[in-house]
């Protein structure tokens, strides 16, 4: 009898029933495409900030003696390097796969043949590695400076011209100052032999980096005599926002007890990551850049909590939905219900009766919603991010969750007023 009657409701009342089943699957749909979206965002952003370059600088730890006390930036001024050869090295820490890419620096004082000095920077531009672990890389400032612009030639390719090729880029500005084009050759002069470079590209990084000399480490090494020591290494690592814990050991992680050690040391926490970064390459501190660090965080905390919003003002929109469209069905069911009432049906009968209709309706709007939102979630991924979004289990019980608590809360008015009807007032028209 009481499927009976839910199937005579369905059937009767078709229309007012595929509106609420629509109305929740709106809202389940932006809920699961919010959440989806989400809980993939992180790394989806980190990816994206990658490409304004490092996070995490490494130099020799009496060079960050002197910045401290006396603000001497480099290796250059402290006499301090650290070894090329430990920089395999930084691809077998515990976070090692979230290393996107990193590249030394070595800085040389280079003379002009007209008797100025011009700052030479070597570095890898796309350097290819095979890593103690077996796996191969190519690392370098080509996508370390993504945001550089090309005015004239092209990126140092460094694979095909060699580790200590002729060659080299320059700035913008240095290019105005000496008259120089892509193609024509510089003359350099440094402290143990010189050398004649061929300028393959002219960039703007709207930096002091225009007025400086980029060309292969190796190269600019053989200047000053500096084989094998580099001034600095600078790092993207995909990295999660700090906490208080962060903050904490990120001070002194001698002051973290075992389990808060345990945790920091396992997350990818920026702190966690430098000081991964400083157990395998000697005698080095590695830091933040602060700026970058905390950018990155704040960018994901607002990114979420507006995905959260939007969710809970979704969900809000849909139960004020079905509480308009319940309430409407129970009217016209008014009489109905007076008089199940008149022959002895209790209130909690008839309300398990509308309630049982409308979670039935419910789970069918659901379950579209659900599917439709993982749809959304997926060009939302392409559109934004240009990659999909990873299907988390974790929304499946949490959608499910959001559409009960719902459809409870839009249905409670309906449910208030089916409880205050009285059968003789709807049955006799209020005589």
């Amino acid at each position: 009898m009481f499927l009976r009657m839910i199937r005579g409701t369905l059937l009767r009342q078709w229309k007012k029933m595929l509106m609420i089943a629509f109305t929740i699957a709106l809202g389940a749909s932006l809920a699961s495409a919010m959440l989806s979206v989400m809980l993939d965002v992180e790394d989806k952003v980190n990816q994206e900030l990658k490409t304004y370059g490092a996070n995490i600088t490494v130099v020799p730890k009496a060079a960050s003696v002197l910045n401290e006390l006396y603000e001497v930036e480099g290796g250059e001024a402290s006499g301090a390097y650290l070894a090329e050869g430990e920089l395999g090295k930084i691809k077998t820490i515990f976070w090692a796969f979230n290393i996107v890419d990193y590249a030394p620096f070595v800085n040389v004082n280079a003379a002009l043949d007209d008797g100025s000095t011009v700052k030479t920077v070597g570095s890898w531009f796309n350097h290819h590695m095979e890593l103690p672990t077996g796996e191969q890389l190519d690392a370098g400032i080509t996508s370390l400076r993504s945001w550089w612009e090309i005015v004239q030639g092209a990126w140092l390719d460094e694979q095909k011209e060699g580790d200590d090729a002729d060659v080299c880029m320059i700035g913008t500005a240095l290019a105005k100052k000496l008259g120089k084009s892509a193609g024509d050759t510089l003359h350099l002069t440094g402290s143990e032999s010189d050398r004649s470079l061929r300028i393959v590209g002219i960039y703007d990084a709207g930096g002091d980096e225009d007025d400086q000399i980029y060309a292969p480490l190796n190269t600019v090494q053989a200047l000053d005599g500096l084989d094998g020591k580099i001034d600095s290494i600078e790092v993207s690592a995909l990295t999660t926002p700090d906490n208080e814990l962060a903050e904490k050991a990120a001070k002194d992680p001698g002051s973290l007890t075992v389990s808060q050690y345990e945790t920091w040391y396992c997350t990818a926490y920026a702190s966690a990551i430098c000081w991964q970064i400083q157990e395998v390459i000697t005698d080095s501190v590695a830091s933040p850049v602060r700026q970058v660090a905390d950018s990155e965080g704040a960018i994901l905390e607002k990114t979420k909590l507006l995905m959260i919003l939007i969710t809970i003002l979704s969900l809000i929109g849909a139960a004020l939905g079905i509480c308009n469209l319940v309430t409407a069905s129970v009217m016209e069911r008014s009489s109905e219900i007076g008089l199940m009432k008149a022959i002895g049906a209790q209130n909690g009968a008839v309300s398990g009766l509308v309630l049982t209709e409308i979670c039935m309706t419910a789970v069918i709007g659901g379950v579209v919603g659900f599917f439709a939102g993982f749809g959304f979630a997926q060009i939302i991924g392409h559109t934004v991010f240009g990659s999909s979004i990873t299907m988390r289990p974790v929304v499946i019980p949490i959608v499910a969750i959001l559409v009960i608590l719902v459809t409870l809360a839009g249905s409670i008015p309906a449910i208030r007023m089916l409880l205050r009807l009285r059968p003789a007032e709807v049955l006799h028209g209020g005589r």
